[in-house]
């Protein structure tokens, strides 16, 4: 049986089944092991890993509740949080997603750049960067899903460059759903933009491992805020908006983040909107060494992290600005139709316009149809979202459908 438990509550002898955290956040071989004693468990504390899951199966037993009791729990303070407003989009996202496309791949290209200069020691040229915050924020403002839909596509080789593409778009996203003033939106995602920065001092030999890190490697790959921090204030036109976001990403609020064991209200706004944005882009992604996981799924497990690493407040408001079944989800509905979340709605998130394009009881494509969950029987509607689904479970591409027919 698998458990949810608290850190404070492992004893040598208990089998972990998953650190629930990033990778980057803590510094094991591996994520399944049988805990042999103290030493172990004071590593996973100073780690600032919070919560893991046992298996009492492979190990001793605790006081605690089932993964499936701890996700119905999730799911009824997430039926809360989905009680809330968006913002509508100003295009349909067809019409959006072939301009997006062009930006992903511009904004990629910049980021590529950036990082081969600061690989050979030169100044980053700011110029160039801030048209393409810009082109961003605006494919932002007509249409938030095309260009943070399009982005969750990468594949190992390119991640590192459209992560930090990702992380922009998201945090501009982020802010203009806040009512944040333009002039800091912009500056904002300018940081996010090169926030990774510091990766270019990385071996690739550690950045692109297939394998655990060894805890060596683990101390270069975590020096990357400080170094980017570093090396983009040799740069004149950069503001202290987008420095604060390069170092501070990776703080949290407990205190058990890095470079500089920030905690609480020592951490400024961004880089809390920053930290959050990051972590779920990272592990929504497939890389080298995990696969990642579904949106809907990510934003669960964000939601469990704020009660120790990320501030609760901008985690609830960052899932009402993606919505907790973002653009580009696989949701299955009760009448047993999979589809694609093409289109939140307005005031109900949990009634998402989607594409219907596949019937699980018969195992069948179907032709696609554009379902209004907010809309009654014989309007459009009278489905509802069951649950969110990992495609490689049905082996649907659910990309293919991200625009009706």
């Amino acid at each position: 049986m698998l458990k949810k438990v608290e850190s404070s509550q492992l004893k040598p002898g208990m089998y972990i089944h998953e650190l629930s955290c990033d990778w980057m956040d803590h510094p094991f071989l591996r994520n399944r092991f049988l805990l042999a004693n103290d030493a172990e468990i004071q590593r996973i504390h100073a780690a600032g890993i919070r919560i893991v899951i046992i298996d009492t199966a492979r190990g001793l037993d605790a006081d605690a509740p089932t993964v499936e009791q701890a996700a119905a729990a999730t799911e009824v303070e997430m039926q809360d949080i989905a009680a809330r407003t968006v913002r509508p989009a100003r295009v349909p996202l067809g019409e959006e997603l072939e301009r997006a496309t062009r930006i992903r791949r511009q904004a990629a290209d910049l980021v590529k750049n950036v990082m081969t200069d600061a690989r050979l020691g030169k100044a980053i040229e700011v110029g160039p960067v801030r048209p393409v915050v810009q082109s961003i924020t605006e494919s932002i403002l007509r249409n938030p899903g095309a260009l943070t839909g399009l982005l969750r596509i990468k594949t190992k080789d390119d991640y590192t460059f459209l992560h930090s593409v990702s992380v922009c778009t998201l945090l501009v996203a982020f802010c203009h759903a806040r009512g944040m003033d333009d002039g800091i939106v912009r500056e904002a995602g300018l940081g996010a933009l090169l926030h990774d920065t510091g990766k270019a001092l990385v071996p690739d030999a550690i950045l692109n491992k297939p394998g655990p890190l060894t805890d060596e490697e683990f101390a270069i790959i975590r020096r990357h805020p400080e170094d980017g921090y570093n090396i983009l204030r040799r740069s004149p036109d950069i503001g202290e908006i987008a420095l604060d976001i390069t170092r501070h990403h990776h703080e949290r609020i407990d205190g058990s983040g890095y470079p500089d064991k920030l905690a609480g209200g020592e951490i400024g706004e961004l880089p809390k909107m920053a930290a959050i944005v990051d972590v779920y882009d990272a592990i929504t992604a497939d890389r080298c060494y995990h696969k990642g996981i579904p949106a809907a799924a990510a934003l669960r497990k964000l939601h469990e992290w704020s009660k120790f690493h990320f501030d609760p407040a901008l985690v609830q408001a960052f899932m009402r600005c993606v919505g907790i079944y973002p653009v580009g989800t696989l949701v299955l509905l009760e009448s047993g139709r999979l589809g694609v979340v093409v289109e939140p709605h307005e005031s109900n998130l949990l009634a998402p316009k989607v594409n219907v394009f596949f019937h699980t009881r018969r195992n069948v494509y179907i032709r696609p149809e554009l379902v209004d969950l907010s809309r009654g029987f014989g309007a459009g509607g009278a489905d509802k979202i069951v649950s969110h689904e990992n495609p490689v479970r049905w082996n649907v591409d659910p990309a293919r459908f991200m625009t009706p027919a």
